[in-house]
């Protein structure tokens, strides 16, 4: 879905080891937000295949003491950046205001809840130093999600392949790691939680395919859900059936393709960078 005369990221070549900077949200995340960010930095810090690292998490409004946590944290860790707004904007922006303030060669899209082990890189370093591709998605193996969520998230990403016209196992992971440049220039207009499936269907949108790899999903550390069921399911519902009247305009020659920027560009700060 490239037209003539745009630029591409292009695909990353074979390298000893992977800069990688960590991007996640947070909202409402006092129960976890240490226990994970201690996680990350441990795995980073020890493991042979990466070099040079970092930690942006952008605290979304939260009303409790995440963002104090963060900062404490911050103080002995000058690889951790935190970044924010003053309201809840929302699972999606906070996610794309993450992404945009990272600065190395690859990104790894996690959550702050626990849901997502760091150590799942494990299936992906090689793959990415080998220069596979420029984007893997982590295919959870067994979802630790109750029974409707599984459903519809099933129910969605099987929509999902229909209209984009893929194969993927698992549409809707959030787990991905992605080649920085490429990730940095997404046109991302998700708000809500629906910002995982929104990527997915942009990289497919802009001409690279995805490699999926087999992840462990686990449950929470603590807190709660920040979205109920059956709105989160309208949402969902309402935001892959843009996705895909959004595909039959590209198709048709209605819109064209984003022009993605030059790689490397620099991407515009979120709000209160620190």
């Amino acid at each position: 879905m490239i037209t003539k005369g745009e630029r591409m990221p292009e695909v990353p070549t074979a390298s000893r080891t992977v800069e990688l900077s960590v991007a996640a949200p947070a909202f409402n995340e006092a129960d976890n937000i240490a226990a994970a960010v201690g996680e990350w930095r441990g795995y980073l810090e020890d493991h042979p295949a990466i070099g040079a690292w970092e930690i942006v998490v952008c605290d979304d409004g939260s009303t409790d003491a995440t963002r104090a946590i963060l900062e404490d944290l911050r103080k002995g860790c000058p690889e951790l950046v935190v970044v924010g707004f003053e309201r809840n904007r929302g699972a999606g922006a906070a996610i794309a205001a993450a992404i945009a303030a990272t600065r190395l060669d690859w990104v790894v899209l996690l959550d702050s809840d626990g849901q997502f082990p760091i150590s799942n890189l494990d299936g992906f370093l090689d793959r990415v130093r080998a220069g596979e591709g420029t984007a893997f998605s982590g295919a959870r193996i067994r979802k630790a999600d109750g029974l409707r969520y599984r459903w519809g998230s099933a129910l969605s990403g099987a929509v999902g392949n229909l209209l984009h016209r893929t194969r993927y196992r698992d549409f809707n992971s959030i787990f991905k790691v992605v080649y920085g440049p490429l990730f940095r220039t997404l046109p991302l207009e998700s708000g809500g939680m629906n910002c995982s499936t929104e990527i997915t269907a942009r990289v497919v949108e802009v001409g690279h395919d995805w490699i999926e790899i087999p992840i462990e999903h686990r449950e929470r550390g603590g807190g709660s859900r920040g979205w109920r069921f059956w709105r989160g399911a309208r949402d969902r519902a309402l935001f892959v059936g843009y996705l895909g009247y959004r595909r039959w305009l590209l198709r048709m020659g209605v819109l064209r393709p984003p022009a993605l920027p030059a790689a490397g560009g620099p991407a515009d700060p979120p709000l209160e960078v620190r």
